[in-house]
Formats: C-alpha cells, structure tokens, sequence
C-alpha cells in the first residue's frame, strides 16, 4: 500500500452505535485524510450507526450472532465478509463480542478497541464506568488499544483522563465520555494513519 492509497476500514458495532455514529460523521466532515470506512457491520436495531451509513453511502451488513452455532463460527463468517471487502483495519464500537484467535490470526494487529477507562483499571467488564463511581475514583477515562487473546489488554494507542467530581452520578459522568470519546476516536484513527503508512 502506498502513501496515495487509504486505510480501507470497517466498524463493528452490536448496539446502536454511538460511537461509530461519530466516527462515520467524523469522516463525512473529512477529518482524515488517509482512511475510509468501507464497512459498517451491526447487529440490534435500531442502530443509529448504519443508518447513517446508509445514509452516505456506506455499505452496511447486518449480521446476528444467534444465527451461528457459535461465537467461532459466526466470526469465521465476518472473516470472510470483511476479507471479501479488502479491509485493512477493524475498529471495535461497542460491540460486545470477544474476538476469537481465527479473527486475530486473519487481521494481527490491525482491529482495535475503545474502552471506558485508564488502563490498567477497571477492565474486563461492561460496566466500567459504574464501576468507577462505586470505587469512589476521581479520575477515570477512556483508552483506546490493539487487541490481543487476552480480555482488554494489547498494545495501548491513546488515553484520555475524565475528572469524576463528588456530585456526579452515571447520568452526569456519561456525556463526558460521549464528548470525549469521539475527540480520542479522531486520534486514533490519525495514530494508525501515521504507523500505517511510516
């Protein structure tokens, strides 16, 4: 691939989508300049993210987990559609699954995740934020990071600290992350735009 080319990408999503929703607006406003999203895969509806996909343009597929025996045999199919694609990088949206050592294999190094908190803090769980207000922490935050076979670790790509004030409750702390989280979306995708085409 060289440097005239771009970051073919895919978003993975099971709920409706934040995050990805910001992302895809984030490359409508053409914040980047070496990527494009090629793909958004989803699976619950409504999902605000495909149908602003659709909306401009972008190939959406929607795929149910309960529709395959498995967990392995549901992402040998999204292997087989993402590769079909030509997709260099997945980006991981809020989508609940765990990635299995086949998906790894197929995209080593290149599918990434977001998680709301600092590492090492607070992981392997859904419910990371409540878990930071019940800790009584006064700084969480959001990391973004390469997955590997192991649950919310691999290599970290960027962090950004959210203040927990003593007032606040998940109703309060939750914007914060929503405003931060796609400003450390827009960073990564940059980061890996950078390495990418070192």
């Amino acid at each position: 691939m060289n440097t005239e080319q771009k970051i073919n990408w895919a978003i993975l999503v099971t709920g409706w989508g934040r995050n990805a929703k910001d992302t895809i607006e984030a490359f409508n406003d053409q914040k980047f300049k070496k990527s494009k999203i090629s793909l958004v895969v989803y699976e619950e509806e409504p999902c605000g993210a495909a149908e602003i996909a659709e909306e401009t343009g972008i190939e959406t597929l929607q795929l149910f987990k309960k529709d395959f025996s498995n967990l392995g045999t549901y992402q040998i199919k999204l292997i087989e559609e993402l590769k079909n694609r030509k997709i260099d990088y997945v980006f991981m949206l809020n989508y609940k699954y765990i990635i299995k050592q086949d998906m790894l294999s197929a995209f080593p190094d290149r599918i990434i995740n977001i998680h709301p908190s600092i590492f090492p803090s607070f992981l392997g769980t859904k419910t990371a934020i409540q878990d930071a207000l019940e800790y009584g922490v006064r700084i969480t935050g959001i990391t973004t990071h390469i997955i590997d076979d192991k649950l919310d670790e691999g290599i970290i790509l960027c962090q950004t600290p959210i203040k927990v004030k003593k007032e606040d409750t998940f109703d309060t702390l939750y914007p914060k992350f929503a405003k931060k989280g796609k400003k450390i979306i827009i960073n990564t995708i940059r980061l890996i735009e950078e390495l990418h085409f070192q």
